[in-house]
Order: C-alpha cells, then structure tokens, then sequence
C-alpha cells in the first residue's frame, strides 16, 4: 500500500465519519462486555432490543447476578446461537462477581478468560472503554481492509489485524476501526457496494466491483 494511497482513504474516512462512534447502547462497563459478547453473529440493532429490556429489568450489577442460565436464553431468544450466548453471559456475569467485584478489568488477558470473549470482543472493550489503542477486525473491518489493500483477500483475521496495526498510525486505531465498520456497514457493503459513487474505487483492490 502505497503512502498516497493511505493519505486518499484517511481523507476520506475523516470527510465521512469525522466523529463516528460504536453502536451499541450501554451505560455501564459490564453492559458493553455483554452487548459486545451478544453481538457475535448479530446485529447491533438487535443486540440494543435485547440489552434494553434485560437492563431495565436488572438495572444493577447486583440484581443481574441473580439471572438464571434459561432466564438469559429467553432474554436472547431473538439472536443468533442465543443458548451458547446466555451461558456465557451466565458464566460471565458469575466470574465478575467472585473475581472482578462487579468491575471489568482493562487487561487484554484477564478479558480473553471470560466466557464468549476472543481477541475482538476484547479489543473492543479495551478501546471503547479504557480508551486503550486497540483494532479490533469484525466481518466488516475484514472486508474493507482487504479491499481498500490493507491485508491481502487470502489473509485471516490474525494477519489483518497486524496488518492494520502496521500500516495505520496507532493514534488512528480506535477513530479508523469505527470508521471502517460503518463504510463497510452502510456504504461498502458485501452485498450490492455502492462502487460507482464511492470517491475510493480508483484505490480499491476488489477484482468484481460493482461497476
């Protein structure tokens, strides 16, 4: 990727998405860890549905302890592997409590040992909570990483995001990762992109554009 190239698709992104921000509705940290957790396989709009009734029936952390396994499956019936996601979120909330006091802890390793949560879900707990620098590489990010050049379309999610480390300036890591996810959410979609007005097709690698 070219120094040109880079300059063109940060222009761009800033000009689009100056001050773009994740979807998911929470006001406490525990609540972003569960919509984060929820929305494997789902998207944010049905994730806020689900997260907005359990938290206005268990406002608290205190009172969300006391949520059965099956009570959560019914809380998350409307969503993707809903039984796998509320026995996580069971075990989640539990280890919190015995070992968190309620707190969700910054460290990329101590996140990575609570149920449902990988490298993505903790990258994106840490950059939108701790404010720590973090790339976190979704379905999305994937997508127009590889097309925009930033990773090549055989590389995995490891490698796109060392790509993305690499080639992005850090200061940059949290404000571009929302910024590809909506480009690739709502304008450079996998389906039916918006090629022929998208002001970055003379840089985008995508051998079948939607021309």
């Amino acid at each position: 990727m070219t120094i040109a190239n880079k300059t063109i698709i940060f222009n761009f992104l800033d000009e689009y998405y100056p001050d773009v921000k994740g979807e998911l509705l929470y006001s406490k940290d525990y609540e972003l860890l569960i919509a984060v957790v929820l929305s494997a396989q789902a998207t944010d709009k049905a994730v806020n549905i689900v997260t907005r009734k359990l938290f206005s029936d268990y406002p608290t952390f205190e009172t969300l302890i006391t949520v059965k396994e099956a009570e959560f499956a019914e809380y998350f019936r409307t969503l993707g592997l809903f039984r796998n996601k509320a026995k996580h979120v069971y075990n989640l909330v539990q280890i919190l409590h015995k070992e968190y006091k309620g707190v969700v802890p910054a460290a990329k390793e101590k996140l990575m040992t609570l149920p449902g949560v990988g490298i993505k879900t903790a990258n994106v707990v840490r950059a939108e909570l701790f404010k720590i620098p973090e790339i976190a590489v979704d379905t999305h990010v994937s997508r127009i990483a590889k097309r925009l050049g930033f990773a090549d379309f055989k590389d995995d999610v490891t490698i796109i995001e060392k790509n993305l480390r690499r080639r992005i300036p850090k200061a940059r890591w949290i404000k571009t990762h929302h910024q590809m996810i909506h480009f690739g959410r709502y304008f450079c979609k996998a389906q039916s992109p918006r090629c022929k007005e998208c002001p970055l097709v003379k840089v985008c690698v995508e051998p079948n554009k939607n021309l």
